[in-house]
């Protein structure tokens, strides 16, 4: 069982940037692809992006591609999503989820499991 906590969240203004930490507590981390999803006030939680369990294959929903990257650090069991040229739109609870099988080569195909507590980013215009 995974045990995600996410951080990084908070307000920053259009055209800045942030950077998103998923952290987890237990010892499977490098098996599993892991995922980004946000979702906004009276919207369904979307697809952000994902990446395979090894770093290398990486998908991005259209909506965020050429300004959002994932990444991970599986020696700090830790995922990022590096934020750029954020816009309004952007606002959301961000949640970062684990697949629910490992080894899972094709970052795109990833099926949540585990899912983090979320993490709130306000994008002002």
């Amino acid at each position: 069982q995974m045990q995600l906590v996410e951080s990084g969240g908070g307000l920053v203004q259009a055209g800045d940037s942030l950077r998103l930490s998923c952290a987890d507590s237990g010892r499977t981390f490098s098996r599993y692809a892991m995922g980004w999803f946000r979702q906004a006030p009276g919207k369904e939680r979307e697809f952000v992006a994902a990446i395979s369990w090894s770093g290398g294959s990486t998908g991005y929903s259209d909506s965020v591609k050429g300004r959002f990257t994932i990444s991970r650090d599986n020696a700090k069991k830790t995922v990022y999503l590096q934020m750029n040229s954020l816009k309004p739109e952007d606002t959301a609870v961000y949640y970062c989820t684990a697949d629910n099988s490992p080894f899972r080569s094709v970052a795109s195909m990833m099926t949540p499991g585990s899912w983090g507590q979320g993490t709130q980013v306000t994008v002002s215009s």
